[in-house]
């Protein structure tokens, strides 16, 4: 059984992270790492992992995480993932992903993008298995409401991961 790992940074659209975390197929192992900022308004219980504690299972290549993603991403966390620094669960987590050669899709929140975030992102985005997905959704899927937004992002999310899904309206 695969096991993905879903991160929650403290930036705007933590919902969004914990959206994405409950429609994971239930062939998948799953676990949720919130950080101290998404635990202000995040309450969930299934294999969930306080951000401090960095002796936590996903802290570790042998654990086995094979998908991670980081939703939202803020620059914060962004920042400290592309220059190495891995002082809480969320970014020894990517650390982990990064080192195994694992995939790790990244979805900064922010608005605009500066040239500082902008350097860190064409940096991770060069790795092996790092992928740069922002929360930018399309007009094609003609979005009624913004659960059909959502729903798009995860399910773009999912193809990125290789999960098949039918969340959205795809282009015809």
């Amino acid at each position: 059984m695969k096991k993905i790992l879903v991160c929650i940074s403290g930036a705007s659209t933590a919902g969004l992270g914990i959206k994405l975390y409950n429609l994971i197929p239930p062939e998948y192992e799953r676990y949720l790492v919130i950080s101290e900022h998404a635990k202000v308004v995040l309450e969930k219980e299934e294999n969930i992992f306080i951000n401090d504690d960095i002796s936590a299972p996903p802290a570790s290549g042998s654990f086995g995480i094979d998908i991670t993603f980081i939703v939202p991403c803020s620059m914060n966390t962004l920042a400290k993932i592309s220059v190495g620094i891995a002082d809480n669960l969320i970014t020894r987590a990517a650390s982990v992903a990064i080192k195994e050669k694992k995939k790790l899709i990244l979805a900064p929140r922010e608005m605009p993008f500066s040239e500082i975030h902008l350097e860190h992102m064409l940096k991770l985005s060069r790795l092996q298995n790092v992928i740069i997905a922002p929360p930018i959704f399309g007009y094609y899927n003609k979005p009624k409401n913004i659960n059909d937004i959502e729903m798009f992002l995860i399910g773009k999310w999912f193809d990125l991961a290789g999960i098949e899904n039918n969340l959205f309206k795809r282009w015809q």
